[in-house]
């Protein structure tokens, strides 16, 4: 095994750990009645639990790993001497967590050199997780269960399948609310089970694709290594590879060319 491949697995690891510490954290705060909600300057939620989960999760990271970057949704940008750098989302689905619905999740994403190499997705109201590093395939976890290798569905058209996606009101954001009906008449089902939660259930096979118009880089950091190494692909609205381009798809591959021939029509603009 070579420096980095060991560099990456000493990572994956405490990725994995802290991710799934963080995630059980935020159940402290989860349902209760007293739960405060601020409002950030883009009007979305915050609470105690993201900020906590955070704090926890860069004091892990820098405890073992001193050197790396870390960028997280809610403390910004610290910066490292290393060529890894981590990139968080506490609690992915606020929204979802402040309701009191359990299809939020703790993402952890790893970069080396600006490719990401290791996504961790932990659902912690449900006890799911789903996990990789480039190379080293995707594991998926209930529970205390050993884990099990996670893979994409081999469903070949969406009439047949499952889209997932979240606030249907950010495709008319960008001026792509015709792709939204698109997939929605093409697909057999679609659900808004959106955020981290959909791309797991594209990584564990329930469902064929997830689709976001607008997204920031600790939404999608993490998920790209999970969704290839399920034999999926995560890409933008144009069909590059990509955890950068503030948009995103995840599917298996055999739908990939169904969905971009409805989201290369709708570009953006900035």
């Amino acid at each position: 095994m070579t420096n980095l491949e060991n560099e990456i697995r000493s990572r994956l690891e405490l990725a994995l750990a802290a991710a799934r510490e963080a995630g059980r954290s935020t159940l402290e705060f989860f349902q209760q009645a007293n739960l405060h909600v601020e409002r950030k300057s883009d009007n979305s939620p915050v609470t105690e639990a993201d900020r906590c989960a955070e704090q926890l999760l860069r004091s892990r990271i820098s405890d073992a790993f001193p050197g790396d970057a870390i960028l997280g949704e809610e403390f910004g940008e610290q910066r490292g001497d290393s060529s890894f750098r981590w990139i968080l989302d506490p609690i992915d689905g606020t929204k979802s967590f402040i309701c009191g619905v359990p299809l939020y999740g703790t993402l952890v994403g790893v970069e080396h050199e600006g490719t990401s190499v290791i996504g961790v997705i932990d659902i912690p109201a449900l006890d799911e997780c789903v996990y990789a590093a480039t190379g080293h395939g995707a594991w998926y976890v209930k529970a205390d269960a050993e884990p099990r290798p996670a893979r994409v569905s081999s469903r070949a058209a969406l009439a047949d399948g499952l889209f997932v996606t979240s606030q249907i009101d950010s495709y008319a954001e960008r001026g792509a609310l015709d792709a939204y009906f698109a997939l929605e008449r093409t697909a057999y089902i679609t659900r808004t089970w959106g955020d981290a939660y959909g791309y797991l259930l594209v990584a564990t096979g329930r469902a064929e694709v997830m689709v976001d118009p607008i997204v920031n880089i600790w939404d999608t950091a993490a998920l790209g290594p999970v969704i290839e190494e399920a034999g999926g692909a995560l890409t933008d609205w144009q069909g590059h590879p990509t955890s950068h381009g503030g948009e995103a798809i995840g599917c298996n591959r055999l739908v990939l060319d169904e969905v971009l021939a409805v989201t290369r029509r709708f570009p953006r603009s900035v």
